[in-house]
């Protein structure tokens, strides 16, 4: 397998367009271009085929959010995968609803399927943040990330799945660099 692309998000109807699941909706997305159809596991959902050329492994965690790295843990092992092939693509509060960073290792920026992962296996992957905006009061960060998109985020959310897909195929087809030249100063 040439990289594993992992999606975060929390299973269930309840929480399927909320703005934690970008990282479900966007792998969904980019396994409906492609043609890949999903399986489950245990631990996790998972897709795989050959995107440019490369053997790619789509995993959404079935772990819940805060405990994704139990899911993406044992696929990095079995497949022998270098960290700098794993992509992990998630909700940003910091950034404005649509915004996309590549963002090279790190730690988990108080993201906590984030920092699942990166106790799981290490902060050598790569992420792609996708920005979600943040509400208006502190204290109802929880509520407003297990809450379903707003009307007008609703209306821009298929332009925003498909900008996260091209950014994704930049990265695959272009590497990480152009990636981020083309998608980090872009809103």
């Amino acid at each position: 397998m040439d990289w594993l692309l992992v999606g975060l998000g929390n299973p269930g109807p309840e929480y399927q367009l909320s703005r934690h699941n970008i990282g479900f909706l966007v792998l969904d997305a980019l396994a409906e271009v492609e043609g890949f159809r999903w399986s489950r596991s245990p631990l996790s959902e998972t897709s795989e085929g050959t995107i440019s050329g490369n053997r790619v492994l789509l995993l959404k965690p079935m772990t819940y959010m805060n405990l994704s790295g139990r899911a993406v843990a044992p696929v990095v092992r079995e497949l022998g995968i270098a960290l700098e092939r794993v992509l992990v693509v998630h909700d940003d509060l910091d950034l404005p609803f649509g915004r996309l960073r590549f963002r090279k290792d790190g730690g988990d920026g108080g993201h906590k399927g984030v920092r699942s992962i990166v106790e799981a296996i290490g902060e050598d992957f790569l992420r792609l943040k996708v920005g979600i905006g943040r509400p208006q009061r502190k204290e109802e960060v929880i509520d407003y990330v297990l809450s379903p998109f707003s009307e007008e985020q609703m209306e821009r959310l298929p332009q925003l799945l498909e900008r996260t897909t091209e950014a994704i195929l930049s990265l695959l087809e272009e590497g990480l660099q152009i990636a981020m030249n083309r998608f980090n100063a872009s809103d």
